[in-house]
């Protein structure tokens, strides 16, 4: 039976919502994707994340091919060019089937009249496409990140910025955290290895294993009776860095999705774990990540920057703060991240960490330890936050053998961009 819907302009309409009313694909697309079968929502994030990667390259192609862009309500057909573009180049879709999809879009965008021009534009890639990749080799659209993300990678990490972006144009690797209440991490790849999944432990990371390629959660051994959990090697490493021991009070700040939440209850089962996040929407996943692993916390919406409204005269031993930040660490799980963010967002976010920072610091118990922690890659949310809490607080101290934490930077192979830092209050 054929389809009722056109994937190709859903894909245009996911990308115009990004890119136009800046909203993010994590959002966007289960709307969308609400009526669509398994194997169209797979190709679907595939478009939508594959443009979103490209983007710069996929406009120079286009502004070479087309003498005046689309622009207004027309706007929607230049996202689908894209689409027909990125599916040329990328994918293993035959070219007469994609092109023709592709085409049929308009008519599903209510946009009839504009089917030959999107042929003849896809066509003419088609015929000039080994001359227009010669090209644009020496164009600066080839490092697919904006202009003002460039220069910040750049001037932070002179020597380290191509690898940066070269990661972070990559598709991320899918790595899992091995629930230690259940298996070491060498016997659940035993279990991967008998599913006929082939994966890899991590040398530092206890019950770390990536995937040699990404697989659904239903494919997992145990996954819905809890044994692993996803979640990025470098994320993997906060709740390491936390140290929870059973019995203390522990609190996970800005916990959505509950990634972390979880394992602080893995590594110390008879923690008592309060959870806080502003966004409710956001916290139904803690809730249900901490269902799955049949774990309990107390969850809570609570603003961070006022724990006098939901904390109390509570103290706790141990905090993690995962703070807001620009996200630039995870740009290749989030690629509309760069289309997203704005110069100026840095500053504002480094500043809100700092808010967040110093109306939580009282709650820490003298004695304990608080972990600050970021997907960001930008020193002024990082290094640069924690040397100035420091030089403000005579009573805390660094903990992790570092002079202002530890950045991680995004590679192919390993985890995502993420810094952390271990703060011990004075007794």
């Amino acid at each position: 039976m054929k389809n009722t819907y056109n994937l190709r302009s859903i894909a245009a309409t996911a990308i115009n919502q990004v890119l136009d009313n800046g909203q993010s694909l994590s959002t966007v697309l289960p709307d969308l994707q609400r009526n669509i079968n398994d194997k169209d929502k797979a190709l679907l994030q595939e478009i939508c994340f594959g443009v979103l990667r490209y983007l710069p390259k996929l406009e120079w192609f286009i502004n070479q091919l087309m003498e005046k862009p689309l622009t207004g309500k027309q706007r929607i057909l230049h996202y689908l060019i894209m689409v027909g573009i990125y599916q040329l180049l990328y994918t293993r879709i035959p070219p007469h089937a994609a092109l023709a999809e592709t085409v049929d879009g308009a008519v599903a965008l209510k946009k009839p009249q504009l089917k030959g021009l999107i042929n003849g534009v896809l066509r003419s890639f088609q015929r000039q496409q080994a001359q227009l990749e010669e090209r644009i080799a020496n164009n600066t659209s080839q490092y697919l990140h904006p202009s003002w993300l460039l220069k910040r990678l750049q001037t932070a990490y002179p020597d380290d910025w191509q690898s940066i972006i070269e990661a972070n144009n990559q598709r991320p690797p899918m790595w899992l955290r091995v629930n230690s209440q259940h298996h070491t991490a060498a016997q659940y790849l035993n279990l991967l290895e008998q599913s006929e999944i082939t994966a890899h432990l991590h040398p530092l990371h206890p019950n770390a294993i990536r995937l040699d390629e990404p697989t659904a959660v239903s494919r997992l051994p145990g996954f819905e009776d809890g044994w692993s959990t996803v979640q990025d090697v470098s994320a993997q490493g906060c709740a390491e860095l936390l140290e929870p021991q059973n019995g203390e009070s522990i609190l996970d700040l800005c916990a959505a999705p509950g990634g972390k939440t979880t394992h602080i209850l893995e590594l110390a089962p008879k923690a008592n774990v309060i959870a806080v996040d502003i966004d409710e929407h956001r916290l139904k996943r803690v809730k249900e990540n901490l269902i799955r692993l049949k774990q309990h916390a107390v969850v809570i919406q609570g603003d961070g920057t006022l724990p006098e409204t939901w904390a109390k005269d509570q103290r706790f031993d141990r905090i993690l703060l995962d703070a807001p930040c620009s996200a630039t660490g995870v740009i290749r799980r989030h690629p509309d991240i760069k289309w997203l963010r704005r110069d100026s967002d840095i500053n504002e976010l480094a500043q809100l960490q700092a808010q967040i920072l110093e109306a939580i610091w009282p709650y820490l118990k003298p004695g304990g330890t608080l972990v600050y922690a970021t997907c960001s890659i930008m020193p002024e949310e990082n290094g640069k936050q924690i040397q100035y809490f420091l030089s403000k607080h005579n009573d805390a101290s660094l903990n992790d053998g570092t002079d202002a934490g530890l950045q991680v930077l995004p590679s192919t192979h390993g985890g995502d961009g993420f810094f952390y830092a271990r703060l011990v209050k004075k007794v």
